[in-house]
């Protein structure tokens, strides 16, 4: 029979506080003030989920980062001249050689970058802006700032996978079959990048209109 570990008030467990203690001394961010409960969730903002998080939208947010993923990868192996099945037709359209060179990295960056944003949804920076940034430093995050970009990229998320379905279903392309097996592995992904964000979206509005 395994005993479940003790946890302490947080949520968390003897060994993760003593590693997120460290953390915190390490990157210099202990800080104190009248509400010690919520600068000690600012102090680790990149590492530690919100306490109020439900295990679900934790459980959403890491998969919503990461459907993008596979497609950007994709990408790069095509710009990096990696075999993918396809014909010289299909990397003709991607403008490789050429243009596509810095294309299609900035098109793999912009995606990953806003995939990573997802995860303010359920980290304290997403509630409180760093205190590093003059100005806004430790204030509230309007929850509609949040809320309404997050909505819109529900809304394109969305659109975009059900076109990325309909586009996999009926385009002809020149690629080989464990090609098209590849392509399709590496972007299905990104039509459950709305649904989820979506899901992470409601948590997140919810949690900061009910506090």
């Amino acid at each position: 029979m395994v005993v479940p570990a003790a946890r302490d008030s947080m949520g968390s467990t003897p060994c993760e506080s003593k590693i997120l203690k460290l953390l915190n001394c390490f990157m210099g961010r202990q800080y104190s003030g009248r509400d010690g409960h919520a600068q000690a969730a600012v102090a680790a903002p990149w590492i530690s989920p919100l306490p109020s998080t439900s295990v679900s939208a934790r459980a959403g947010d890491g998969p919503s980062e990461r459907t993008a993923r596979p497609s950007a990868l994709w990408r790069l192996a095509a710009v990096l001249g990696v075999p993918l099945g396809l014909g010289q037709s299909e990397y003709d359209a991607m403008l490789l050689p050429g243009g596509g060179l810095l294309v299609l990295p900035l098109l793999s960056l912009a995606q990953e970058g806003l995939a990573w944003l997802t995860l303010g949804l359920v980290r304290p920076w997403g509630e409180a802006w760093p205190r590093r940034l003059p100005c806004l430093g430790g204030r509230p995050v309007p929850v509609r700032a949040a809320v309404v970009p997050a909505a819109l990229g529900t809304l394109a998320c969305g659109v975009y996978g059900v076109l990325l379905i309909w586009t996999t279903l009926h385009a002809q392309m020149d690629i080989t079959p464990w090609g098209n097996w590849l392509l399709t592995a590496c972007y299905l992904p990104v039509a459950a990048w709305g649904p989820l964000l979506g899901a992470v979206t409601v948590h997140y509005y919810r949690r900061r209109t009910r506090l």
